[in-house]
């Protein structure tokens, strides 16, 4: 669809600027109505909705201050820019304490007025678009973006969304993994002003300590061993745009040092270099773990907590929103149904039954890549319990199995070993091949699991996203 391009009303009593205006903003693709008078242009206001306005400060009927608080009144939202005259600048920085959007003086730069005005537009696509996106909430949406949920948690995290999306301010999620933190910081960002700049995800964890630092600020040519070539930083890359922290529990605390300067001043240095760089960027962070816990344990700066910590959202476990749970079978059906050209399918009772009764550790990722499964496996429209994994049943850990003696009696050590196998492998099963959280789901310690992995010769696999098995994980 076509997109339709924005109508500005231009306010000024000289001829000569309002035909310069038009010609301007007319090769740039705009429409354009003009008016030589401050009432001229109420009249026009009152007859059709306009993006924005070019407002003159000294009109020949009336003062453009006076203007400008009527068309606040009409429409608070709309963006006015003054046009400024020498000597009236002043006014114009008053006018922007009215409400003005910003101001560019006479004789203007052509380059300035159409960069000003891009920014009053974006500001107004935002407000227009939250606001739309707050009425959808409060009439029971479903969706924010790929985030699915119409419980009472979930529409908290959707306000939450909505309403930090547009301010600078920087975000926190906070949530088990799994539970879509990655979607959320998305949204937040598709949201914003920097929605058409870069979003750049760093994975905190996955990387060593000098090959992060190198990541985030750029090097110098010769600032280490092998670097032959200057190079940017994320940082950089993302100016204007936003970084993803993924797990930032996770930053050696001599980098979140330097991370809290950023965040401070909006300046560092490149490893091995001299010159200070500026950069504007939005960070939003996530996290598994309680930063407040580490920052007890001296682990993480209580400092850098504060400064991440300016907007908070809680993603919920899937545990505590199975209500939410008929809704993503429903979304994941249809998107691996896309995938795999199979149309219109559906659960049977036994298999929703099955899916609500299970405490699903891996959350929605979990969900998400059983659901998948069942769709590649299906032959028809009907997904029955056959269908999905030995793993997904009602307590697929602690659950106690049946217990039958033979009349000629049983190994009780060889038994007891058997079930210690079957408990690891399911444990490993639901966690994706994951032994520490293998560990936690089975309430031992890492240390003991691989043992007992190592013992009884269990060759753990972690989940793909398409569910299929990878390589083992390495020993903790």
């Amino acid at each position: 669809m076509a997109t339709v391009p924005a109508t500005v009303l231009v306010i000024d009593d000289e001829e000569i600027i309002r035909e310069a205006l038009e010609a301007l903003l007319v090769v740039e693709g705009y429409r354009v109505v003009s008016a030589a008078t401050g009432g001229q242009g109420l009249e026009a206001l009152a007859h059709r909705s306009f993006d924005a306005v070019l407002l003159d400060l000294m009109l020949p009927d009336r003062n453009g201050l006076d203007v400008l608080e009527d068309i606040r009144r009409v429409d608070d939202e709309l963006p006015v820019v003054m046009i400024t005259a020498f000597g009236t600048i002043e006014s114009a920085v008053a006018a922007t304490k009215q409400g003005a959007f910003h101001y560019f003086p006479k004789p203007f730069k052509n380059d300035e007025v159409l960069a000003v005005l891009r920014n009053a537009l974006e500001r107004r696509r935002l407000v227009q678009e939250n606001r739309e996106l707050r009425d959808r909430l409060r009439a029971g949406a479903s969706h924010f973006d790929e985030i699915v949920g119409s419980s009472g948690r979930m529409k908290s995290v959707f306000d939450l969304i909505a309403r930090a999306a547009p301010s600078r301010a920087t975000v926190l999620i906070q949530g088990e993994s799994g539970t879509g933190k990655e979607l959320v910081a998305r949204a937040v960002h598709r949201h914003s002003a920097r929605s058409d700049r870069a979003f750049i995800t760093v994975n905190s964890g996955s990387l060593p300590h000098d090959l992060l630092e190198s990541n985030l600020f750029g090097h110098v040519k010769g600032a280490f061993t092998g670097a032959v070539y200057p190079k940017k930083g994320l940082f950089e890359l993302a100016d204007k745009g936003t970084i993803f922290f993924d797990e930032i529990g996770t930053i050696p605390i001599d980098t979140q040092a330097k991370l809290l300067r950023v965040m401070q001043e909006r300046e560092f240095m490149r490893l091995g270099g001299i010159e200070t760089l500026k950069v504007d960027v939005r960070i939003i962070a996530a996290t598994n773990v309680d930063l407040r816990a580490l920052t007890r344990q001296e682990r993480f700066r209580e400092d850098l907590f504060y400064r991440l910590n300016v907007i908070a959202i809680e993603l919920p476990p899937l545990r505590d929103r199975k209500e939410d749970l008929p809704l993503l079978v429903q979304h994941f059906l249809e998107k691996y149904g896309e995938e795999s050209r199979k149309s219109r399918l559906f659960l049977t009772p036994a298999a929703l039954d099955r899916l609500t009764a299970y405490d699903w550790p891996g959350n929605v990722r979990e969900l998400e890549n059983v659901i998948e499964r069942a769709v590649v496996l299906s032959s028809d429209r009907e997904i029955g319990p056959d269908l999905l994994p030995n793993s997904v049943s009602a307590n697929p850990i602690t659950g106690v199995p049946d217990v039958v003696i033979p009349a000629e009696g049983l190994d009780f050590r060889e038994v007891i070993i058997g079930h210690e196998r079957k408990y690891i492998e399911a444990a490993l099963e639901a966690a994706g091949g994951v032994q520490k959280k293998a560990a936690e789901l089975l309430h031992i310690k890492p240390t003991t699991l691989n043992e007992m992995i190592k013992r009884y010769e269990i060759r753990p696999r972690r989940k793909r996203a398409n569910g299929d098995a990878a390589e083992p994980e390495a020993d903790a």
